[in-house]
């Protein structure tokens, strides 16, 4: 039960850090530096581009039109909307799944929940971090290209949120599946525990069941009469 909680506490934290990564604003950022203060910041995330001046106040533009985006901005909104709808049904199930629960049926339907949690969430955790390494590899490439001539944006801090949401989801949904054995074994020990309890008992308590009984003595007349057979007429 404890291991569930734990797995049930990291996968959910991480899918609640990979919800917030979404709409967060700077998925990738560069600045404008004078000879004093930053002029101008330029942030983008999945769904506007913005530059934000040294008075804090922030001009921003939505993507007008989705099929006019380019690849991977596309893929990478997929991949989150697909890992907080697989997070979410992760974490309705584990609920189900959990043992600390009244509901779910017997340990074992409960333990086959409990692993199809964990799925979903590994799913959630595998969708998130492909779309947070994807766009970072865009950034990282485009920062590095000598022949790339136009704004070049560094790493924002959203796309840590993503991939610590991400691990987070990983290692819950793993440990959530690995209960599914945990489960079979001490099914398996407590089956057997039974049947030896009930072999036990079937004996009176404080006597032993002997390893091999010898037949009882007949003694009868006619084994006297054939072992005493010298005083038989006396």
């Amino acid at each position: 039960m404890f291991q569930e909680i734990l797995a049930y506490i990291l996968s959910t934290s991480g899918w609640v850090l990979v919800s917030s990564t979404l709409p967060t604003d700077y998925w990738k950022v560069s600045s404008l530096d004078g000879t004093v203060i930053t002029t101008a910041t330029y942030w983008s995330n999945l769904w506007k581009t913005c530059v934000t001046d040294s008075t804090g106040v922030s001009n921003c533009k939505d993507f007008a039109s989705m099929l006019a985006l380019d690849g991977y901005i596309q893929a990478c909104r997929g991949l989150m909307i697909s890992a907080i709808c697989l997070g979410f049904f992760g974490s309705t199930f584990a609920l189900v799944g959990m043992k600390c629960t009244k509901i779910g049926g017997t340990d074992k339907n409960k333990a086959r929940i409990a692993c199809f949690a964990g799925v979903n969430f590994l799913l959630s955790g595998i969708c998130s971090l492909s779309s947070c390494s994807l766009y970072a590899h865009r950034i990282t490439s485009e920062f590095f290209d000598p022949m790339f001539v136009a704004q070049k944006y560094e790493l924002g801090a959203a796309l840590f949120i993503g991939w610590s949401g991400s691990i987070l989801c990983i290692l819950g949904g793993t440990m959530l599946c690995f209960s599914i054995a945990s489960s079979k074994s001490r099914s398996q020990a407590n089956y057997i525990y039974k049947g030896t309890a009930s072999h036990i008992s079937s004996f009176p308590r404080g006597q032993a069941k002997p390893v091999t009984q010898r037949p009882p003595p007949d003694y009868s007349n006619s084994s006297r009469m054939q072992h005493f057979d010298k005083n038989v007429y006396v």
